[in-house]
């Protein structure tokens, strides 16, 4: 399977997958972070706009900027974003934008374990931050409670032998307690936690949970495109057996992530 590509084309597709459970963690996220009012916030892989919409309604800032290399994602944000102090720009890890005085905060939200270099992420991310700034991220609980994921990835290994290196669980063992806060300390950050954030995922239906795989775009979803219809049958026969069926055949799961934040010294 290692064909199979992570795809980030359609910024439609992924707010049906991710985007409206990443607006609801975004909140959250920003509500434990803590930050003051007035401080001039950098978005890093804002994607289609959660974590900037939620800095600008939950954190009274300056100014938020967001970046993301992947331009269609961009233009979505901006074309829903109306709140004048947050604007966009295409740029991605190692060619990050700068700030005269540096940001008071420097952010990213189901970003970090994406980029090649994450220790060199972190270390820029803190090179752009104010002294006494935070440098802050939060991931997904791949391998554990980001349970509609999590169900996907454990139907697909019942039926694919040979998917386990794609497995999010697998790839990505920094979205772990300990792997983030030694990332963030090796980075020279101080006052380091790392803490979990769970929302709760409610599907209406089967179809609201298997629709959205089919977008294309992100993890998930690209390894559903690349299946053949049979293969694809299959993989929707075993998820909709697997999966908690609550009242009304609603599907109510959890999605924890983790919550890492340091300072800049």
């Amino acid at each position: 399977m290692s064909e199979v590509r992570d795809r980030w084309a359609a910024a439609s597709a992924y707010e049906d997958y991710m985007g409206r459970w990443s607006r609801k963690l975004a909140l959250r996220f920003v509500s434990w972070l803590g930050i003051p009012g007035s401080v001039h916030w950098l978005d890093v892989g804002c994607g289609t706009g959660a974590l900037t919409k939620a800095i600008c309604s939950h954190a009274d800032p300056a100014s938020v900027l967001g970046c993301d290399p992947a331009e269609p994602f961009i233009e979505y944000a901006q074309r829903h974003s109306q709140d004048v102090r947050a604007s966009f720009v295409v740029a991605g890890a190692g060619a990050l934008p700068s700030r005269a005085g540096g940001y008071g905060s420097v952010t990213s939200l189901l970003v970090l374990n994406f980029l090649p270099d994450s220790e060199a992420a972190v270390h820029e991310m803190r090179s752009l931050t104010a002294n006494h700034g935070a440098v802050s991220a939060c991931v997904w609980d791949y391998g554990g409670r980001m349970e509609f994921v999590r169900c996907f990835w454990d139907a697909v290994a019942a039926v694919d032998s040979t998917a386990r290196e794609i497995d999010q669980g697998q790839r990505f063992p920094l979205c772990r307690p300990q792997a983030l806060t030694d990332l963030f300390r090796a980075g020279g950050l101080g006052d380091v936690r790392c803490e979990p954030i769970e929302i709760p995922t409610e599907f209406a239906s089967f179809d609201d949970y298997w629709r959205p795989l089919l977008g294309g775009t992100g993890s998930a979803p690209s390894y559903v495109a690349s299946l053949d219809t049979d293969r694809r049958t299959t993989l929707a026969w075993k998820l909709e057996q697997v999966l908690p069926r609550g009242p009304g055949g609603t599907i109510v799961l959890t999605a924890r992530a983790w919550a890492v934040r340091g300072t800049a010294n």
